[in-house]
């Protein structure tokens, strides 16, 4: 059974993210596999912008291993979509991030789904503790907004 869509104020976090002609598929709307990129974008876009992910040369890397999306509107060029991020589940090694797509000015979700993190060390792929300032970056993400400001980027 589908839930029902989110809205914009159970996010901490909001990114606008332009939509691209070419995310449109030969049925005119962006295709479901863009909603994933989506999804990383406002995740990575987070974690670069916090200095706590260096995807480059950082010593632990995120590993996704789950990932899940319920699709409830169309989502299309030329639309800006707005993704809303929260942090559910803050674990020893591992995260699990829920994010919202909106449509423009949208106040319900057009999309929203939640994908796993466990970190690892970039050498041994051996998951590792999530290091202080990365759980320090992610703890104003726990939860939904209700009742607290939510973050702009």
């Amino acid at each position: 059974m589908k839930s029902e869509p989110d809205t914009r104020d159970t996010y901490r976090h909001l990114l606008p993210i332009t939509t691209r002609w070419m995310d449109n598929d030969a049925y005119g709307h962006v295709n479901n596999v863009v909603y994933y990129s989506y999804f990383d974008t406002v995740v990575n876009r987070y974690l670069i912008e916090r200095g706590v992910l260096d995807p480059q040369a950082g010593d632990t890397i995120g590993l996704v291993i789950e990932t899940q999306c319920n699709y409830f509107a169309s989502l299309s060029f030329p639309d800006t979509v707005v993704a809303g991020l929260r942090v559910a589940r803050l674990g020893n090694t591992s995260v699990r991030y829920e994010i919202g797509l909106f449509r423009n000015d949208d106040d319900r979700a057009a999309a929203q789904g939640h994908f796993v993190h466990v970190y690892v060390d970039r050498e041994s792929r051996r998951p590792v503790p999530l290091p202080p300032a990365l759980r320090d970056a992610l703890r104003p993400l726990l939860g939904t907004a209700e009742g607290s400001a939510v973050e702009r980027a």
